[in-house]
């Protein structure tokens, strides 16, 4: 697709055809909607629509045919320029051979049989379909000029020197052709991050085959693997897909998730993530996700979804583009007579007047200024493993000026130690079996800290296990008895049993408690400095006890505390916070979902529950917290670059159309204003590539 109004051709063929919420981003080529019957014959039907209006669906799996180089944009550029660059040598010496007509006229009429394959088919097509595009105006434009010289060449051949207008003719064309290539190349550059992405998709696998006698692999696209194959992968190999190591350990490289270009250490029982590299050593994986299932899979549907979405400047700048040429071609038109009837100037200046306000016009810019900015911004941050969910988390970046952490898990490392336990009743064993059996069933950090200390224990049956968000877990054994873990107050008046970590009862009467100990996060406390230079202040939420919380706030630098807070809490406080600046919530577990959801902003961390990550606004990488600010920053200068196009594309066509009409500029110069405008868009949001956010 050329333009925004390329982009709406196909939203209301869609829509026509009975797609809803149709979203098309003109610049990645990405289509995005939803059928009330997701069969293939009605898909097939909306893909023929899309192929009638000259555009091919690429298939799901398929990988795009190879194109001849003879039909690129850039050999096309090329062939042009060649003819073009000798038509402007007789404005140098009018009296050589360069300024015979009809050699002017030989080498033009490649130059404009090249512009009707590459402009004439599309401009025709918006015809019949009664949504005029870009390519009407440069046809247009193009036609004119080359229609006036002919009429100079064959009806006035002693003054043909008066009409000749070839060289306007092949320029615009030309020039045209070049801003297309670069607008191409340019694209290009900015979706590379996301092709990068969905590149590590495609790889092959040493898939096992088991036999009585013994165990053999084979070769096998990643494609054919199913959830429960296991997997050999050596060191240098990418990961297949996402699963769990059966045998072996390795350390791993996962730049591609987490920007950080350290190997992390994995032995059996730790996760692999598709696309990840083995940096050395030998693992046997069990595939537990594949497909659309996958992580990467799922980064990639969310940055792309990101993309997709549109502020509300954005949608108004669609809206205009969709009316945008038929307004352009009037305008056009009234130039002309304006200029030719009303002011009687000579034929010549009018339709060259005329013939400038249908070129200078740049109905792109505005359906460019959003995806070519989002396209690299959240490119960028997907490559540092980070995930912004769309336009409202970039527009929210831009106002946060608080952020409160959740402390467990988020600014500590999540990985307690048990430090000390007790048993009320002298039973040490049965301690240890009631927590892991409940525990087991928890993703909290400290549940995983139980069941990995006691994975000795012996199993305890439970009848029925809960989780209790930000209190505990409580279940119910084969005799019926009520046990609970989790961080309740002790009973008041007893002293022996104050201030522990959590606490064991059986039918309401404690008969254990366990001590826990976190450490902060090595990189919390830069991260936190970084955040008070960026104007944000940081603020402690957590459901942990008031000692806890105040001991880690003193080691980060962080004045305010609410602590002993319930999930049910969280949300209140945060009222109350955003009722004094915009409030962003970094939280990891489940019991922090309700306030994700409640904040100006949530961010999750990339290693929380999927509740967690789904209520997220934005997730970081399992690298934890030191990926923040520059999510902040990415998300605040992407949004910046959004605004900056924008300003820029209604800028321009507001000032450079009257210009054009008032006659201040020749068809070749506006051809090349146009061109230039594009390119402007282009390298403003590639800036995003490489520009200092932090």
């Amino acid at each position: 697709m050329s333009c925004a109004v390329c982009a709406s051709h196909v939203k209301k063929t869609l829509e026509k055809g009975g797609a809803e919420e149709v979203s098309v981003n003109v610049a990645t080529g990405d289509v995005m909607f939803r059928i009330d019957e997701p069969t293939g014959k009605k898909l097939s039907q909306l893909f023929r629509q899309i192929e009638q209006l000259g555009y091919t669906v690429a298939q799901p799996d398929g990988l795009p045919a190879p194109v001849a180089f003879y039909r690129t944009r850039c050999f096309r550029f090329l062939f042009c320029a060649c003819f073009t660059l000798p038509l402007w040598l007789h404005m140098l010496r009018p009296d050589s051979v360069w300024a015979d007509p009809r050699l002017q006229f030989l080498l033009s009429l490649p130059v404009y049989l090249t512009g009707l394959v590459s402009f004439g088919k599309p401009a025709v097509r918006s015809l019949l379909n009664r949504m005029p595009d870009m390519n009407v105006l440069i046809l247009l434009g193009a036609t004119t000029a080359c229609a006036y010289s002919l009429t100079g060449l064959f009806l006035y051949a002693g003054q043909a020197h008066h009409y000749l207008f070839f060289e306007s003719a092949a320029t615009i064309i030309t020039l045209m052709l070049a801003g297309r290539y670069m607008e191409e190349k340019t694209v290009e550059k900015t979706s590379s991050s996301i092709a990068e992405l969905v590149g590590l998709q495609k790889t092959t696998a040493r898939k096992i085959l088991f036999n009585r006698k013994a165990e053999k692999t084979v070769t096998v696209d990643n494609s054919q693997l199913q959830v429960g194959d296991r997997v050999l992968i050596n060191a240098g190999d990418q990961v297949p897909t996402d699963g769990c190591v059966v045998w072996g350990e390795a350390t791993v490289n996962e730049a591609m998730l987490t920007g950080e270009s350290d190997a992390v250490g994995k032995r059996v029982g730790d996760a692999l993530t598709g696309g990840t590299l083995l940096a050395s050593g030998t693992v046997k994986m069990r595939v537990t996700a594949v497909g659309r299932d996958t992580a990467l899979a799922q980064i990639i549907e969310l940055v792309k979804r990101a993309q997709n979405e549109k502020t509300a400047v954005q949608q108004l700048a669609d809206r205009i583009s969709a009316v945008f040429v038929p307004a352009v071609l009037l305008i056009a038109f009234a130039t002309f007579g304006v200029w030719y009837w009303l002011m009687d100037v000579p034929f010549v200046k009018a339709l060259m007047t005329g013939i400038s306000v249908t070129l200078i016009a740049c109905p792109c810019a505005m359906g460019l200024a959003t995806p070519l900015a989002l396209t690299v911004g959240l490119g960028r941050a997907a490559k540092n493993g980070i995930l912004i969910k769309g336009m409202r988390p970039l527009e929210a970046c831009s106002r946060i000026r608080q952020i409160a952490f959740d402390k467990t898990g988020t600014l500590t490392t999540g990985e307690p130690a048990i430090t000390a336990f007790a048993s009320l009743e002298n039973r040490e064993e049965e301690l240890k079996s009631f927590a892991v059996a409940l525990e087991k069933h928890s993703s909290h950090p400290i549940a995983r800290c139980i069941t990995k200390s006691w994975s000795s224990a012996a199993a305890v049956e439970m009848a029925r296990v809960t989780e209790l968000r930000g209190k505990g877990m409580a279940g119910l054994t084969a005799d019926g008895a009520a046990i609970f873990i989790g961080a309740a107050q002790a009973p008041d008046g007893d002293p022996g049993l104050s201030d522990h970590s959590l606490y064991l009862s059986r039918n309401q009467k404690i008969i254990g408690w366990i001590d826990l100990q976190e450490e902060v996060r090595p990189e919390a406390r830069e991260v936190i400095e970084q955040l008070k230079r960026m104007h944000i202040r940081p603020v402690i939420l957590s459901g942990d006890r008031e000692p806890k919380c105040r001991t880690v706030a003193l080691k980060l630098g962080i004045e305010s505390v609410y602590a002993g807070q319930t999930p049910e809490d969280k949300p209140a406080i945060l009222k109350t916070l955003m009722r004094q600046a915009p409030t962003a919530m970094v939280g990891d577990g489940i019991n922090d979902a309700p306030a994700l959801a409640a904040s100006h902003l949530g961010i999750s961390l990339s290693g929380a529950t999927r509740i967690a990550m789904q209520q997220a606004d934005i997730l970081l990488p399992d690298a934890g917290l030191k990926r923040l600010p520059l999510a902040l920053g990415l998300a605040r200068h992407t949004f910046i670059t959004v605004r900056e196009n924008l300003f820029w594309a209604f800028f321009y066509n507001v000032i450079a159309i009257p210009v054009a009409a008032c006659g201040f500029l020749t068809p070749a110069v506006a051809a090349g204003s146009m061109a230039l405008s594009d390119l402007f868009l282009l390298a403003n949001s590639l800036r995003l590539k490489f520009k200092k956010v932090i």
